[in-house]
């Protein structure tokens, strides 16, 4: 009985020490919070007095004066703007609206960069399996026709777009750089899986249904290319020091993406033709006396899907041809400035011994 009381005794103890170490974490999280939100109104404050000085700048670029002067401060309120943005990162956001009717006020801000990355690399995992997840439950679809199977999967498609968009928004919060176009594409097919998940089991459903299933089997070995090159082209940039940690791969080219673009380029557009073989091939099945008004929608959304993808690919193209004579000058200029710390080391290392030797 001693042996157990001693054994209390010291988790007493222990326990005592766990309390001082909670209310100095308690305390320091006061203070925290204390900071964040003097930062916040610093960068009100500088934000505020920024646009007054824009405002005071337009007006005396007018007049014409001083004009070497204006350049450099307008120089200046542009580097401070992106320092701004960087002291920003560091603190926590408010919601989005459509995270706030999503998940209300709940603060999803990660302020850590390696838990940024974490969050950023489990979306990418994500992405990967439930794609696989999507390839086997295809092929089954395709050999077996079976409606509630059929529904299984086309109700996993809207989870998972649907998921997708929550977790881009939360990226989005985060500091990612995430275009436009690519988070619309997403809620967008939402919207198409759910129309899809409603459609009834008819003559037009039949006839479109092995086409939709072999065109999810291609997307889902394309989203597998893409995540495989995607990643380690990012990877490889960001060792480089040019991308973001919370860049992520999308379903198409993005400025900073260049090798392997003649392997995957035609993958690519393959998939945006297939869109629009859908598109026509659903418009063709409006006429169809049993066609319901799913059929019309989902050809003007397959449409929409393949002109917002094209167009958006190509933009981008010209963009990255410029970026990749930029990445070869800073590739060159790193092993340059690499090769010259090496010499003046071995150079300094040789000075040293030599004169060693001297002394000796």
């Amino acid at each position: 009985m001693s042996e157990v009381l001693d054994e209390w005794e010291e988790l007493s103890n222990d326990f005592k020490e766990l309390e001082v170490v909670n209310r100095a974490y308690l305390r320091q999280l006061e203070e925290l919070s204390s900071h964040q939100k003097k930062c916040q109104e610093h960068i009100k404050h500088q934000r505020y007095r920024i646009g007054v000085l824009s405002k005071n700048l337009h007006k005396l670029e007018k007049a014409k004066d001083n004009e070497q002067q204006i350049r450099e401060l307008q120089t200046n309120i542009l580097k401070r703007k992106a320092q701004l943005y960087e002291v920003e990162q560091t603190l926590p956001k408010e919601n989005g609206l459509y995270l706030k009717i999503i998940l209300g006020n709940v603060n999803v801000s990660i302020l850590n960069k390696e838990d940024k990355f974490k969050y950023k690399d489990e979306y990418e995992k994500f992405k990967l399996i439930l794609s696989g997840i999507g390839f086997i439950m295809a092929i089954l679809n395709y050999c077996i026709r079976f409606r509630a199977l059929e529904l299984s999967y086309i109700f996993l498609l809207v989870w998972y777009y649907c998921t997708l968009t929550i977790r881009e928004s939360i990226l989005k919060l985060n500091g990612s750089r995430i275009k436009g176009w690519w988070r619309f594409h997403h809620f967008f097919s939402t919207a198409a899986a759910g129309i899809l998940l409603i459609w009834p089991d008819n003559e037009t459903w039949l006839a479109f249904r092995n086409q939709f299933v072999l065109f999810t089997i291609y997307l889902s070995f394309v989203q597998y290319l893409q995540f495989r090159y995607q990643r380690g082209a990012l990877y490889r940039l960001k060792a480089l020091g040019e991308r973001h940690n919370m860049d992520i791969t999308i379903e198409g080219f993005h400025s900073w993406m260049w090798r392997g673009l003649s392997f995957l380029y035609p993958f690519l557009f393959t998939g945006y033709l297939f869109t629009l073989y859908n598109a026509y091939t659903l418009y063709e099945l409006s006429f169809y006396p049993s066609a319901t008004w799913h059929v019309p929608v989902l050809c003007a959304m397959f449409f929409v899907l393949f002109l917002g993808n094209t167009l958006t690919t190509i933009m981008v193209i010209p963009i990255k041809l410029h970026e990749k004579v930029k990445l070869q000058y800073r590739v060159m200029s790193q092993r340059l400035s690499t090769q010259l710390l090496n010499n003046r080391e071995t150079e300094g290392q040789a000075a040293a011994s030599g004169s060693n030797s001297k002394e000796e």
